[in-house]
């Protein structure tokens, strides 16, 4: 049972990584938008959740001082950022669409606090365990 548990809050700690880091990526791209040649980044959120589920899976290097540094592309979440393919061309470049930004921030962003209130709500759910009621 506590094996359980606990895979569950290990899956949903990686979740909410994932999605705090890809809130950082759109948040990136909107900060973006008006910079000639920037490119529009992101992660496959469902490829990187699958491959972070592994038991055991080696993600990102090993840092051991605080001035080492991934690789370009790689996360410690393990996730890989890709490049967001333009939907309309622009003069400068600039793959950055507001409207597609702007709707995948809200939606990260409820998906992330969906995955708040789900790991609040088995926290809440052992404590009442705990206490018998």
């Amino acid at each position: 049972m506590l094996s359980r548990i606990d895979d569950e809050i290990g899956f949903m700690q990686k979740a909410l990584g994932l999605h705090a880091q890809r809130q950082n990526l759109l948040a990136g791209n909107i900060a973006n938008a008006d910079t000639p040649n920037y490119k529009a980044v992101d992660i496959d959120f469902v490829k990187a959740l699958r491959e972070a589920g592994g038991a055991g899976q080696v993600t990102g290097l090993a840092t051991t001082a605080s001035g080492h540094m991934q690789p370009a592309g790689i996360d410690p979440t393990g996730a890989r950022t890709q490049y967001r393919s333009a939907l309309q061309p622009s003069v400068d470049n600039n793959t950055v669409d507001m409207d597609v930004e702007r709707s995948q921030f809200i939606d990260n962003a409820v998906r992330y606090q969906f995955a708040l209130d789900r790991v609040s709500s088995k926290f809440k759910t052992i404590e009442m365990a705990i206490r018998g009621q």
